[in-house]
């Protein structure tokens, strides 16, 4: 099988997670980091699910599973351990052409969840296709120790000089060695061993007045 590897806006988009157990817990964590409005269905919940219900941020239907909770749903995540009811999810979201991903069972999908590795704004997914999420858990605990934080406050500063380089007209293209420049000069190693003299002199030799740490991310400090 091959799979088109995308990045999906479910930013208050509807979605439905079966199932309240330590799967489905998971499954509606990472649903909601991402702001997608969720409601999950399921007899049983764990105290995770209940508190967030408790505080508004997702709704919960403790019961069991049936057709019509998938009315105006954009995505839905199996998370059962029924055999029975992931298959009829599967089959219910293919007939209302859904986003639909049965955990562990790719041949009930039509999207699969790859292992990933999130700084900030830095994700990096990695999939086997569903062949073997375990190597995929591999590789993923292996680039963990290559890739610190640092990079999430790396894209954050890029974005915010971007940002700004966009509001006074500049083309993308025409400061896209710009920021090449400052990658090859060290940024990263910079921020790493937080080198906020170097950062500021390098930014000021590349882009001019107003682009220092403290103009660009006013509320973060490194």
């Amino acid at each position: 099988m091959k799979y088109y590897p995308v990045n999906l806006n479910i930013r208050d988009r509807k979605c439905l997670v079966v199932g309240g157990g330590t799967v489905g817990t998971r499954k509606v964590a990472t649903l909601v980091t991402c702001g997608a409005k969720v409601t999950v269905v399921s007899p049983v919940i764990s105290s995770a699910l209940s508190d967030l219900a408790a505080k508004g941020v997702i709704r919960v239907y403790q019961r069991e599973f049936c057709p019509s909770d998938l009315n105006d749903i954009f995505l839905v995540i199996g998370a059962t351990s029924n055999e029975e009811l992931n298959r009829r999810i599967s089959e219910d979201a293919e007939q209302r052409n859904l986003l639909c991903n049965i955990a562990d069972v790719p041949k009930a999908c039509n999207f699969i969840l790859p292992a990933v590795i999130a700084r900030g704004d830095l994700i990096i997914a990695i999939s086997t296709s569903g062949n073997s999420p375990a190597f995929a858990k591999k590789l993923r605990e292996k680039l963990e120790n290559q890739f610190g934080e640092e990079y999430g406050y790396l894209l954050h500063l890029m974005g915010a000089v971007r940002k700004k380089l966009l509001a006074h007209k500049h083309e993308p293209e025409a400061h896209k060695h710009l920021f090449e420049n400052i990658l090859d000069a060290g940024l990263l190693d910079m921020i790493r061993e937080e080198r906020i003299e170097d950062i500021n002199a390098l930014l000021l030799k590349t882009f001019g007045k107003g682009y220092t740490l403290e103009e660009l991310l006013p509320e973060q400090k490194k």
